[in-house]
Parts: C-alpha cells; sequence; structure tokens
C-alpha cells in the first residue's frame, strides 16, 4: 500500500531520552568526499576530497552514548534534507516514520542491485562458480559503467560476484548474475520485478540489473526503503552490504565498498549508494542505535551522506519504536 505524501512522525517519544543530557562527547562523525559511485578493481580504497559533506551541510555530531540530533526547531520537526524524495522506516515492523515525496516514481540509480542481489541469493548458491561472458573494458567504454573488473573467460563465485555488485557497485557484475540466474538480462529482470510484486512495491519497475538510467526504470523512496528490509533480512547480504573490503577469487586485486555512510555514521549497517545524470545522488542506508534499527532512503539528492544522518540523527532522537503496542 503507497504512503501518504510528506507526512512524519508515527509515534513521539514522551520526553527526550535521557542521554540527550549527556555532554557532546568524542565527535565521531569524520570527513568524507561525498563519494560517487566508485569503480571496481580499485588496488586502494577510495580516496578521500577535500569537498567534505559535514563541513558544508552540518553534519550533526555523535557522542559515545549515542546520535544526538542538534537540528532546531520543535521537537517533532524533521530536518530539511536536500533530496527529491525520502523515507525513514522502522525494520522491525516495517512501519514508515517519516516521508517526503515517499511514493513519488523516481530514478533509482545502482539502488537497483539491491534487489539483483536478492534474486541471485534466493535462486542460486554462494559457492556456485560462474564463468564469465561479460567484459568490464567495453561495458565502461560504450555506457560509463563502474565495473568491478570481470573478463570473459574467468570462473568467480556467486559470493565474488555479489561483493563486486554490492561493494563496487559493478555493473559487470549485475549482467554476469543475471546471465547466470536466467540465461539473459530480460529474463532476470522479469523475476526482479516478480520479486517486487512479492514485496509489495507499487511504485517499481525495473528494466535492467544495474540502474543506468532507462524510461521504464523507476522506483520510490518508500518502495527502497522496504527493498532494504529485505535485503537485512538476509544474513548473508547484510554481512556484505557492511564490509568495507573483499578479496576475490581471483588473480586481481581487491575491491571496496563505495559507502562512504560506513566511515562517517558509527551506527550505519551499510547497504546501498547510486549516481546517475538522471537520478543524481541516492542512497538506501540502515543504521542500529539504541535497540533500534532503521532505514533511511533518500533519492535525487545533492549531499546523500549528510541527508542520511540527519534524518538517522532526527528519527533516533525524536520518535519511538512504532512497533510498540
Amino acid at each position: 500500500m503507497r504512503p501518504p505524501d510528506d507526512w512524519h512522525i508515527i509515534r513521539r517519544r514522551s520526553a527526550p531520552p535521557w542521554w540527550l543530557a549527556l555532554p557532546a562527547g568524542v565527535a565521531l562523525v569524520v570527513a568524507l568526499a561525498i563519494g560517487m559511485c566508485t569503480s571496481g578493481g580499485s588496488t586502494s580504497p577510495p580516496s578521500s576530497a577535500a569537498n567534505d559533506p559535514c563541513a558544508t551541510d552540518g553534519c550533526p555530531t555523535a557522542t559515545d552514548e549515542g546520535p544526538v540530533y542538534s537540528g532546531s526547531g520543535s521537537e517533532s520537526a524533521a530536518p530539511p534534507v536536500t533530496g527529491e524524495a525520502a523515507a525513514v522506516l522502522d525494520v522491525d515492523c516495517g512501519t514508515l516514520l517519516y516521508g517526503k515525496n515517499a511514493s513519488e516514481r523516481l530514478p533509482p540509480a545502482s539502488l537497483v542491485k539491491i534487489a539483483t542481489a536478492l534474486v541471485a541469493i534466493e535462486r542460486g548458491d554462494l559457492d556456485r562458480v560462474v564463468p564469465i561472458k561479460v567484459n568490464s573494458e567495453l561495458l565502461v567504454a560504450s555506457t560509463a559503467s563502474t565495473v568491478m573488473g570481470l573478463e570473459p573467460g574467468q570462473r568467480l563465485t556467486m559470493r565474488d560476484l555479489l561483493h563486486g555488485l554490492l561493494l563496487a557497485s559493478g555493473n559487470d557484475a549485475a549482467i554476469a548474475i543475471a546471465e547466470e540466474i536466467a540465461g539473459n538480462e530480460p529474463a532476470f529482470v522479469e523475476l526482479m520485478n516478480a520479486k517486487a510484486a512479492e514485496l509489495g512495491l507499487a511504485d517499481t519497475h525495473f528494466s535492467n540489473s544495474h540502474g543506468l538510467d532507462e524510461p521504464k526504470l523507476y522506483s520510490s523512496a518508500f518502495d527502497m526503503a522496504l527493498l532494504g528490509r529485505a535485503l537485512l533480512a538476509n544474513g548473508e547480504l547484510a554481512a556484505i552490504v557492511r564490509t568495507k573490503s573483499y578479496q576475490p577469487s581471483w588473480d586481481g586485486p581487491m575491491v571496496w565498498n563505495g559507502n562512504g555512510l560506513l566511515d562517517l555514521y558509527p551506527w550505519a549497517l551499510g547497504i546501498k549508494i547510486g549516481l546517475t545524470e538522471d537520478a543524481g545522488q541516492t542512497i538506501v542506508a540502515a543504521a542500529e542505535a539504541q535497540g533500534r534499527t532503521l532505514i533511511v532512503t533518500v533519492l535525487g539528492s545533492q549531499s546523500r551522506y549528510s541527508d542520511a544522518i540527519a534524518l538517522f540523527e532526527w528519527a533516533f532522537a525524536e520518535t519511538g519504536s512504532a512497533c510498540e503496542a
């Protein structure tokens, strides 16, 4: 069921949590680059750059005790974000705590790969050896794709490909998975759309396995949050998205996680970032603090990390569990 647009707060705490009275403590939010989707196959981790989103956008501070929302205005007011659409989801109940244009259909970019991973792990053994046909160099030349660095003739496990898919955001990994599971990408996309229907994603339609912009590829902030919740429910995938680096079973380099939120926010559990010309910056992020797990989705963002952190800080501090009776 689609949520109403532009609404927030299912349930507010009756009083501010006790730890809000604590001093600021040790600052844990550190400067990192905006973190565009990085190409795979790098011999070193994604590098920092001078343009720190928290320096310019004022990411909230954090303490050893938990998140602290440092915004202004009324206790219930969510912070402004640069994204065209956003959603905050309570993972335990799957309940929407906040939405900004939450059901608006927008291009999701590489967030599509969450669905690719879900179909892959449900239909393929992680130790299954996959003969590689896709050529990452040709893919980059023809589409400017991000890749993990696959070459025809390689043999990698499904586990290797899922790490290349979710860490390096490899479009080559997405295509290799699609061809192995369904024989070709169009047939695999049908499986992705079936999965979307199974999860009740009313504003989502996939047309490829990787997220490059196409007219019939769209999703919503709420749907992507639900997709992220489904990923977290799978232990193997949940472990992959919070992994910072991984060595595939090849003689090539490690693949690195391009999701800078893992370094920016101490309670982050990862999930996926995306970037295309039409979509702008996108993110589905999960975080756990104070005994709660939340998911934040932002689509069409100009500063996805500061948007996500601001929403996490506000939601942890200003909302209670939506699962309470």
